[in-house]
């Protein structure tokens, strides 16, 4: 097991490596001066000159690259230049819980839906339950979040007056749900399909007819002897989804007034902050890699065949 964690963590390093080398050079490759686009046209000469200071832009690619390195080192992505001694790091920490709430929210939902219908749906093949499941998740998978956000919103806040909208600064569960539903709807359609076909193939294995055979309960024979060894493939796609949640949550939180990374980092684009962008483009890449690191070692617990090989 320690080998397996040793590889999985050297090539998760690597990939850190690549991702903050592209986040660096695909920022500064983008056409336009970034001082004009912060301080605007209009700006004094010694206003953007200290600017373009503050971000290092005065200094040569190469030596932008060590400095950029130093601030991804230390963990505080650099000091904010609007804001003199508050770093992107702080930011990052004042926004991250919100959207780390959302993703947990959405996660739950879509693993209450999708693990559920998923199983029965494997355990009646082509019944009308297997079909009925295959639409809603076609369903699922093609709405986009940004149409099916207002259409949640325009229904159950709007018309019904069930729920509250994002005007009405209503926090706790109540305004977590429609994000949530919104946001887990198309990783619980993704789960349903991958745990129903991952589970009819396990079903139709022969250790799983002798079980029969022997007289083992239908709820036992799901859980215990099916369920687990069906897990690998649904594993990957709970572990590659997390980290998409992250991402999907820029819409999310946009449509709905939430605050969170997402909404900073459309904050951060459009007024051209490099030092915000950068930080939380780099949160969402190292996101994604501790999640997958963390979903190759759960495979190792779930069939230990794999930290083995």
């Amino acid at each position: 097991m320690t080998k397996f964690l040793v590889r999985r963590f050297f090539a998760s390093l690597v990939v850190i490596f690549g991702v903050v080398t592209l986040v660096f050079f695909i920022l500064r490759s983008v056409p336009g001066d970034p001082v004009e686009s912060i301080l605007g046209e209009q700006a004094l000469e010694v206003d953007k000159e200290a600017m373009r200071e503050c971000l290092n832009l005065h200094e040569p690619l190469w030596r932008q690259y060590l400095l950029f390195w130093q601030d991804v080192l230390d963990l505080t992505f650099g000091e904010l230049c609007e804001e003199p001694g508050v770093t992107v790091a702080e930011r990052l920490i004042e926004n991250i819980p919100a959207t780390f709430e959302l993703a947990v929210a959405a996660m739950i939902f879509a693993l209450l839906i999708g693990l559920p219908l998923g199983i029965i749906a494997a355990m009646k093949p082509y019944s009308w339950v297997d079909n009925t499941s295959a639409v809603v998740s076609l369903m699922g998978i093609s709405i986009p979040n940004f149409w099916l956000g207002p259409m949640l919103l325009i229904l159950f806040s709007l018309t019904l007056q069930v729920l509250p909208n994002p005007g009405a600064q209503v926090t706790g569960l109540t305004a977590l749900i429609l994000p949530a539903v919104t946001l887990g709807t198309a990783m619980s359609a993704k789960l349903m399909r991958m745990t129903r076909s991952s589970m009819l193939e396990v079903l139709n294995r022969e250790y799983i007819r002798t079980a029969k055979a022997k007289g083992v309960s239908t709820l036992q024979l799901v859980i215990k002897h099916a369920l687990r060894n069906a897990l690998i493939p649904v594993v990957t796609i709970i572990g590659l989804q997390f980290g998409a949640l992250l991402t999907g949550a820029i819409i999310v939180e946009k449509i709905f007034a939430r605050p969170g990374v997402g909404t900073m980092l459309l904050d951060g684009i459009e007024a051209r902050n490099y030092l915000i962008v950068q930080g939380c483009v780099l949160f969402i890449s190292f996101t994604y890699v501790v999640v997958n690191l963390v979903t190759d070692l759960v495979y190792g617990f779930v069939d230990p065949r794999i930290r083995y090989d």
